[in-house]
């Protein structure tokens, strides 16, 4: 019973990290298909890393695409620390659109 409540919440967990890691490769434009797979997020911001003109934001970006590309090797097999690479990726996305908004909200508030 503990084993299928873990594997439950490890799966939900699993698909909400990836519905968010979707929306913020479509925030930094890329074209997210309908079911994406954690290689093909990593895909999406690896792009959005190499076009953003921020440093910052490609270094935090790159580190995202790490973390999604260790997930992506692990698959199913270790599924707390699968998840614990997709959290990494996420927080280090959200970092980067920070730094990438900032500059532009700065320049707008300036005028």
């Amino acid at each position: 019973m503990i084993n299928r409540e873990l594997s439950s919440r490890l799966a939900a967990g699993h698909g909400r990290r990836v519905t968010q890691l979707a929306d913020a490769a479509a925030r930094w434009g890329g074209q997210v298909p309908e079911d994406p797979g954690i290689t093909e997020l990593a895909d999406l911001l690896e792009a959005a890393a190499n076009n953003a003109s921020e440093h910052t934001a490609r270094t935090l970006l790159a580190g995202a695409v790490e973390d999604l590309r260790a997930a992506a090797r692990l698959g199913g097999l270790l599924p707390a620390i699968t998840l614990w690479h997709l959290q990494r990726a996420i927080d280090q996305e959200h970092t980067a659109h920070q730094q990438h908004t900032l500059p532009a909200q700065r320049k707008a508030h300036d005028r």
